[in-house]
């Protein structure tokens, strides 16, 4: 009976958090994105655009970001090409708030799960930045693998590294009792 308990607590403290960060996610959405006559994407999708195109630069490509007139999303150029739309699923807010309820079904203090909670979340953010940035390059490169390269090959690493930072919560650092 104890391990039913649990079983559903951590079913509610992961489908609790996951359901309030969700729609606090969704009432931001609703109050900063604009789909109608003029589109205007969420500050945070922005925000990533804008700094892929800053890592793009640094390294050495002429990039341009510019909001879509046509559909919910920022275009962003290399050498004045057309190579990707940054969408809002692209922000990896979706991941971050999925990341953030499996941590917080498996809490361990307060402190410790807080401080975890920020360093996955920035991880996972700044790795997305990076995940955008190299499949910019590879389809700007390799147009042809860009089915392959976005659908595949960079969401795997994006939910790896999810991953990999929920293992390394949950066996090295919660310290919760077997």
């Amino acid at each position: 009976m104890q391990n039913n308990k649990t079983v559903i607590y951590f079913l509610i403290k992961f489908f609790g958090t996951y359901l309030l960060l969700f729609l606090l996610y969704s009432f931001y959405l609703s109050k900063n994105q604009k789909s109608f006559e003029l589109f205007a994407c969420a500050p945070i999708t922005k925000t990533v655009a804008i700094q892929s195109q800053y890592l793009l630069n640094v390294m050495g490509y002429s990039s341009e970001i510019e909001q879509s007139t046509s559909e919910m999303a920022i275009n962003l150029f290399v050498n004045d090409i057309l190579i990707a739309r940054i969408i809002e699923g692209c922000n990896s807010v979706s991941i971050i708030i999925l990341f953030v309820a499996f941590i917080v079904a498996f809490a361990s203090g307060f402190k410790r799960t807080i401080l975890f909670i920020l360093f996955g979340s920035f991880i996972i953010y700044f790795v997305n930045i990076v995940r955008i940035v190299v499949i910019v390059i590879a389809i700007y490169k390799f147009p042809k693998l860009e089915g392959v390269l976005h659908n595949i090959v960079f969401p795997g690493i994006i939910y790896g590294i999810t991953f990999l930072l929920w293992f390394l919560w949950v066996q090295k650092i919660s310290r919760l009792k077997k």
